[in-house]
């Protein structure tokens, strides 16, 4: 188990006992691991089909690893809201029924499956139909 705390710019690590931190650090380095702490975040959300989770005043850690990058999210969750089938994400357009017919008719695909289309595709039609057709 290793024990992480901030300090200015970085994080600190303290192993468990019987290990340096320098060495622990050092150790990651030659593994090619990198952890930073990413400063000033107000707010995470994760979105799923089944809903989205926003997680308030977070402390996210970014670890770089093998080409990999990972990112640690500790925070207070908020209510998880459901997102009803066919809604836009927050921020997304609105999207008209003329569209989502347009669609669903130059794509030969089904209304929901066109809107949905539409919804990824931030309301461009000719990206919604080629995503659909290819």
């Amino acid at each position: 188990m290793v024990v992480q705390e901030k300090h200015g710019e970085g994080i600190i690590m303290y192993p468990m006992k019987g290990m340096n931190p320098r060495q622990m650090e050092r150790m990651m380095r030659q593994l090619g691991m990198r952890v930073e702490q990413i400063p000033n975040v107000s707010k995470v959300v994760i979105y799923s089909e089944k809903g989205e989770i926003t997680i308030t005043s977070p402390q996210v850690t970014k670890t770089k690893i093998m080409g990999q990058t990972m990112y640690q999210v500790v925070g207070e969750e908020e209510k998880e809201k459901a997102q009803v089938k066919g809604e836009a994400l927050a921020g997304a357009p609105e999207i008209s029924e003329e569209d989502v017919q347009l669609v669903a008719s130059q794509a030969k695909t089904s209304k929901e499956k066109a809107r949905d289309a539409l919804i990824r595709a931030n309301g461009d039609i000719a990206e919604a139909i080629i995503s659909l057709t290819q």
